[in-house]
């Protein structure tokens, strides 16, 4: 991989800090430490003339412009000038959004499940990211600038999340969000307890087979990551004391991530479909002292939403995907709407390199089922989903000073007629629909002029 280096270089640092800083030290800290500067000069400034803008969080705004220097939104309003070397994107009749944001994707991954063990919080979803995967291109084009790249759902306790930007063609290092928080996936049900899987003769069942087991996988990995905390925090007090020839806990990589966990510096991401395992979670998250941050999928939600709003996690559901397992069955298309008016921080999320381009007519189905307005129909798919993954200060609305990660839709996003033109990320163009098709014909043009300079060199027997 192209990061590997650098990442095994970066590890190892991470490493000898963490011997003498313990689990609950700033070793593991937000994601993401390259520095603007690695991504090459500065953009040039960008004035978008005369759009109709969907700033999500501060209304509608007809005939306005946005002025994007430095890579932030520098300013929003009517008549702007253009700086010395802007560029100016005649945006008359066209719509500008924050960009869209999946708060649960598994694209550029090489590996999605570590499914040997029940808990593998120990492995990160960042080491076998693939940066020259096509779908990255292709979400570009559906108006997405940031994923939740997350491990997947066959363990109680999965592997750790990655928040990237599609910043396409840059090696994964400069993909990492910087200044994300770190976050890990958890699972329950069908997928953990593979119930429709088949033993061999001679192998034993991964434990857990039920639900009830999950709880109690849980329930016996925090306490030993309570245990491992107050090792460490008992060490270090005895070292600020002054007391000598101590030796230090063994570092325990599987503990660690549930320790940050438990200090708040870790975003749990739970895999849960039905009411009462759900409920469980947040009961076992309450016990423990950590919250939840997202449930994903969470199809019976609309069940226990009281009670996701009380504990104060947010859910990522689908629009209308149901019935594909038993679990599932229980789906109903009203269920980010009604969770909204419940108080969640809801989004739509696709688990899915293609529906991942049509995040925006997911958006739209919910005015449909539940009479959600259309500013929160686009907070599922914008600023709800940067809150669920702690970036709301940078991402997920158009205000000015925050991070210019926008798409020029040629009308209104939450129609079935409108494309994408233009996307955005940092103040730099990933995606020109003008361009893309310029690109193509010269593509095409190459490939013609290619293969008759193969039959004109051929040689006849």
């Amino acid at each position: 991989m192209l990061h590997t280096a650098h990442r095994t270089a970066t590890f190892v640092a991470v490493a000898l800090a963490g011997v003498a800083l313990g689990p609950s030290a700033s070793t593991a800290g937000a994601q993401g430490t390259v520095a603007p500067a690695a991504r090459g000069a500065a953009p040039a400034p960008i004035l978008i003339k005369n759009a109709t803008v969907l700033t999500v969080t501060k209304g509608t705004l007809p005939n306005t412009d946005i002025l994007i220097q430095g890579g932030k939104i520098a300013r929003i309003g009517s008549g702007l000038t253009a700086p010395a070397g802007a560029q100016t994107i005649d945006a008359t009749g066209k719509f500008v959004m924050p960009g869209i944001i999946d708060a649960h994707s598994h694209m550029m991954s090489d590996a999605i499940n570590e499914g040997t063990l029940s808990v593998t919080s120990m492995v990160r979803i960042e080491d076998v990211l693939n940066p020259t995967a096509p779908n990255i291109y292709r979400a570009l084009a559906g108006g997405v600038t940031t994923l939740n790249l997350l491990h997947g759902s066959a363990n109680t306790i999965g592997g750790q999340s990655a928040t990237v930007k599609l910043r396409h063609g840059r090696p994964v290092d400069e993909m990492m969000f910087e200044g994300a928080p770190p976050g890990i996936k958890f699972a329950l049900g069908e997928n953990v307890t593979r119930k429709s899987s088949n033993v061999q003769p001679g192998q034993t069942r991964r434990y857990p087979a039920t639900r009830m087991g999950q709880e109690e996988v849980l329930r016996d990995a925090f306490t030993r990551a309570k245990e491992y905390q107050r090792e460490w925090a008992d060490y270090r007090a005895r070292t600020a004391r002054g007391e000598r020839n101590l030796v230090a806990p063994r570092r325990d990589l599987e503990l660690e991530p549930l320790v940050e966990v438990l200090e708040g510096r870790r975003l749990v991401h739970a895999h849960t479909y039905r009411a009462d395992e759900t409920h469980m979670l947040l009961q076992v998250a309450d016990e423990f002292g950590f919250k939840v941050k997202t449930l994903q999928h969470v199809l019976e939600g609309y069940k226990v939403a009281p009670e996701i709003a009380k504990h104060g996690a947010g859910a990522s559901t689908f629009a209308d995907n149901w019935s594909y397992k038993i679990e599932a069955y229980d789906a109903i298309p009203h269920n980010a709407a009604i969770m909204t008016r419940a108080g969640v921080v809801t989004t739509l999320n696709s688990d899915s390199d293609e529906r991942v381009r049509r995040l925006n007519v997911d958006a739209a189905k919910m005015m449909r089922y539940g009479d959600l307005t259309e500013e929160e129909a686009l907070r599922l798919i914008t600023y709800n989903a940067a809150i669920q993954l702690g970036v709301q200060d940078r991402v997920g609305s158009i205000e000015t000073g925050k991070d210019a990660d926008l798409a020029i839709w040629s009308a209104h996003p939450l129609s079935v007629y409108s494309t994408a033109e233009t996307t955005i990320i940092d103040g730099r163009i990933y995606f020109d629909k003008q361009q893309d098709r310029e690109r193509r014909q010269r593509i095409a043009q190459e490939r013609q002029a290619l293969e008759a300079s193969t039959r004109q060199t051929r040689v006849v027997p």
